[in-house]
């Protein structure tokens, strides 16, 4: 007669998943990939759809301020559209500035690192900033131009800081006064400094200014435009590109800006 079957012989048996921890990994990254598409289709929305009303303003405004079609009557509507104008422009600074910020506090901008002539970078920002340089009376004085080092960076942000720097310090440099832009080599990295003779702030204010929205003196007294995005920007896009930002001051000495890059 058979023995009866023991009850270890049945025929419904467990596995055990051989890699839960990598499956929860892998489903983890999913997730942050479809939000990181999600961020992007937004971004991209918004900045059309603000973009867009934003440019037709600046255009036509610009076309009526120079009267291309012909008189527009009264004086006053020419300087009207000129402001309009500049209010366009200024909206979409801000526009442009906001946008980027989400990118980079999102981390949804693309960064394309590759070796970048400092020179070239430096020239290029200097030419796009000119008439406000002129406008300012500032002189911006480049140490070694033309045999300055090579940097590790994405080419657009390359620029985007630098332009957020130099300008940050032509609006607050006093006229006549001279703007040094410097680069030395230290070690593996690059160390880029921009100084102006502006009235600096307190070395206590420094940590809010790499706030978003944040901008030195108070904001009752201030006597410059802007929402206070530049420096931030700049300190995102650095550690985006595995740089920092430094920045030193002190009442009456000025303000100076160290970007640290990676040796191109």
């Amino acid at each position: 007669m058979p023995e009866p079957a023991s009850m270890d012989a049945s025929p419904i048996r467990t596995f055990a998943d051989p890699a839960p921890a990598e499956r929860r990994a892998a489903a983890i990254e999913r997730r942050r990939l479809a939000l990181d598409d999600r961020k992007r289709s937004f971004l991209r929305m918004v900045s059309h759809e603000l973009r867009t009303p934003l440019n037709a303003v600046i255009g036509f405004s610009e076309i009526l301020s120079q009267e291309l079609y012909g008189p527009l009557g009264s004086p006053q509507y020419k300087e009207y559209a000129a402001i309009v104008h500049e209010s366009g422009l200024k909206l979409l600074k801000l526009v442009n500035q906001i946008v980027e910020i989400a990118r980079l506090e999102g981390h949804v901008t693309d960064i394309e690192m590759t070796p970048e002539n400092l020179d070239e970078a430096i020239e290029d920002v200097i030419e796009a900033l000119s008439a406000q340089i002129r406008q300012r009376e500032v002189i911006v004085h480049v140490v070694g131009q033309g045999a300055l080092p090579a940097v590790l960076a994405d080419s657009r942000g390359l620029r985007t800081m630098l332009t957020n720097l130099l300008q940050n310090a032509v609006t607050h440099s006093p006229a006549g006064g001279v703007v040094h832009i410097a680069a030395a080599r230290i070690g593996r990295e690059i160390e880029i400094t921009i100084r102006d003779q502006g009235p600096g702030v307190e070395s206590a204010e420094l940590p809010r200014l790499l706030q978003p929205f944040e901008q030195g003196g108070a904001t009752l007294t201030r006597s410059h435009e802007g929402a206070g995005l530049g420096l931030p920007i700049v300190d995102l896009l650095s550690r985006a590109m595995g740089g920092q930002l430094k920045l030193s001051s002190s009442l009456g000495a000025g303000f100076l800006a160290r970007l640290i890059l990676q040796a191109g």
